[in-house]
């Protein structure tokens, strides 16, 4: 069904999703405060960062704890506020909620719930690190973070290799070695950048190719978004001298049954086995 909103004349609660510096303060924007100053209550992932932007801003709102661990009873307890008239800003500890930190699920409830959700402008690390890159920054495509586990790091990057978007992730101070080590394996020795502490003091910007970061990994620290070019090569379709029909009837004149004939092409084409099954009985 469709979800019509027009945020502002309505007159149903809001819940106001609010972007907060990532490391400079004088980044808060005065709709961002006035948003925080006019509501009573603010969700907040991390309510011991969130309490000093209320100090430092003045704002008396009261806070709500909202993380990934505690949805359950944090969502049902927004609502609430909300169906009482109450509108509610969410912030994470620092850039967007919902990108790569909690707010998604709450976002979807409220929908579901008939109020409104309204975006504020702000800061987000994967926009200011995907425009100083000096890497096409269109098209692109949003990662995030990728697994802890370098199996499963593998795996998700072997689906990524030949996305000729520019790919954007966010790694933290500790593993991104593995992960520089990961990508070069799998996806070559593409031009990155490599951008930590963004917007902060110690800002630093590294560009060049994973194989010169990895170099000088080891003196890095801070958060860090990487920024990898697209892969130049689009993986070729393979292709059979065979229609599906002819490959089924191959295995089943070597003596599979028609199931097994039509799982086996199915596999070796990678293609959905009802479509193999679809296409054979046509005939």
């Amino acid at each position: 069904m469709l979800n019509r909103q027009k945020s502002f004349e309505n007159g149903k609660a809001t819940l106001y999703l609010v972007p907060t510096p990532i490391g400079n303060l004088s980044e808060m924007t005065p709709r961002c405060i006035d948003v925080m100053k006019s509501v009573n209550y603010i969700a907040a992932e991390d309510t011991r960062n969130t309490v000093k932007l209320l100090n430092h801003f003045n704002i008396e709102a009261k806070l709500i704890s909202h993380h990934e661990h505690n949805l359950h009873v944090a969502i049902p307890k927004l609502l609430s506020l909300l169906e009482e008239g109450e509108s509610v800003a969410l912030v994470s500890d620092a850039g967007y909620p919902a990108i790569s930190d909690p707010g998604y699920e709450m976002v979807l409830a409220t929908i579901d719930a008939g109020y409104n959700v309204v975006p504020l402008s702000g800061c987000n690390a994967c926009l200011d690190a995907l425009v100083v890159s000096g890497i096409a920054p269109q098209p692109f495509m949003f990662y995030g973070f990728l697994s802890h586990t370098n199996k499963n790091k593998t795996k998700e990057l072997e689906k990524l290799k030949n996305i000729t978007y520019t790919i954007v992730f966010y790694e933290a101070p500790h593993r991104i070695k593995a992960t520089l080590e990961c990508m070069m394996k799998v996806l070559g020795d593409r031009r990155i950048a490599l951008c930590r502490e963004i917007t902060k003091k110690h800002e630093e910007i590294l560009r060049g190719t994973i194989s010169e970061v990895l170099e000088v990994v080891d003196e890095l620290k801070g958060e860090m978004v990487i920024v990898v070019e697209g892969g130049t090569e689009v993986a070729e379709e393979e292709t059979f001298d065979q229609t599906i029909t002819e490959h089924v009837d191959e295995f089943v004149e070597k003596g599979m049954s028609k199931k097994d004939a039509i799982k086996e092409v199915a596999k070796i084409r990678k293609l959905n086995k009802n479509l193999v099954y679809e296409e054979y009985h046509k005939k």
